[in-house]
């Protein structure tokens, strides 16, 4: 599962999803992707079971990026616990995604082939999702 090898702090603020992405709305190193149409956290199982899921559906044709990366910590405290007592431990790592986001990208694979690919890879995400195609200039 995808993780930050380490990190400066253990804990982080939750933040907050306003606004478009700044960087990686357009499809760089494929030829096609799925781009995300809300803004959601995406946990590292959720990347994970995307990336599986086009795998298996490309068998053994075309070439996958995955765009994103989990680098925030979410953290919980355990159930049936007081108030108090500080931050609970990090439980999971989360990537940032907001509208408009390239998540995943293929190459080498026809477009039917990458548009079913990506549509089965959209439904293991928690965020309604558009396939998008690079722009040749």
């Amino acid at each position: 599962m995808l993780m930050p090898s380490r990190v400066k702090y253990r804990k982080s603020h939750r933040g907050r999803m306003k606004g478009k992405t700044k960087r990686g709305a357009f499809v760089a190193f494929g030829e096609y992707g799925l781009q995300s149409m809300e803004a959601a956290w995406i946990t590292a199982r959720q990347i994970e079971s995307g990336r599986v899921t086009l795998m298996r559906y490309l068998k053994k044709g075309g070439k996958v990026w995955i765009r994103i990366f989990p680098d925030k910590p979410v953290s919980k405290k355990p159930a049936e616990t007081r108030m108090g007592k500080g931050k609970g431990n990090p439980e999971f790592w989360v990537a940032v995604v907001k509208p408009g986001r390239v998540i995943f990208e293929i190459e080498g694979v026809s477009k039917d082939i990458a548009k079913e690919a990506m549509l089965r890879a959209s439904h293991k995400l928690p965020i309604k999702c558009r396939f998008a195609v690079r722009d040749h200039f």
